[in-house]
């Protein structure tokens, strides 16, 4: 669990995660003002801080690594903010344990569930557009490519250059491009959101900046398929 000042929704998203499944919990606090880390440690979580606060990315760099420290043969990505439902991490990890595909993810998008949980409406358009872009350049089929509720093999970990990617948002989306790039298998399934005050999001400036990022890391790709090395393409 990546988190960043998540101490009003913590302790509801841990007690909801299916213990029988999951062998072990671990939360990376990006330099939180709030007590999530104390939340954390008196819920027996497994905790690492950041002295500092060193962006999305980096958390969940640090996250990636330990779980592979730890041994784990899949490794699954929730947000701490109760926004996805812990609920389904038996879906998402099964997609994998069954060698159905090397990465799953959560998405939003299938069967209306974004709608019907009110995402924000420039956050659904938005979504809509740069997944159809991203479709179109890296010539695939997914719902989003947006969602921050995913799972992946430890072999998927261990042969991307995760560590030299961004320490922003754009992390996310480097990922899916980069699965892809070395043509591991993604899946979806449906996933319904909440959205309400205490829930995560970055603004919509942030929220610009991505969707300009996602447009380059999708050129990057076609580029990269081209022949063309680029940096994120050539690790």
């Amino acid at each position: 669990m990546p988190a960043y000042n998540a101490q009003a929704t913590l302790k509801e998203t841990f007690e909801t995660i299916p213990k029988d499944f999951v062998d072990d919990v671990i939360l990376v606090d990006d330099c939180s003002s709030d007590n999530t880390v104390e939340i954390a440690k008196s819920l027996g979580i497994k905790t690492i801080t950041h002295n500092k606060n060193l962006g999305y990315g980096a958390n969940q760099k640090t996250c990636y690594a330990e779980a592979l420290n730890l041994g784990a043969d899949i490794v699954i990505m929730l947000h701490p903010d109760f926004q996805y439902d812990p609920r389904l991490i038996p879906s998402l990890a099964s997609m994998i344990a069954f060698d159905n595909y090397d990465c799953a993810l959560a998405s939003r998008m299938l069967v209306g569930s974004a709608k019907n949980s009110k995402m924000p409406k420039y956050k659904y358009f938005a979504n809509k557009f740069l997944t159809a872009f991203q479709n179109l350049f890296l010539n695939k089929n997914l719902s989003e490519y947006h969602t921050g509720y995913r799972a992946f093999s430890s072999k998927v970990l261990r042969n991307l250059p995760y560590d030299k990617m961004s320490n922003d948002f754009i992390f996310d989306n480097e990922m899916l491009a980069l699965i892809y790039y070395k043509n591991f298998s993604i899946g979806e399934i449906s996933c319904p959101t909440k959205y309400f005050d205490g829930a995560s999001s970055i603004n919509f400036i942030r929220s610009c900046k991505y969707g300009f990022e996602v447009l380059k890391v999708s050129l990057l790709y076609r580029l990269a398929k081209l022949k063309l090395k680029t940096k994120l393409f050539s690790q």
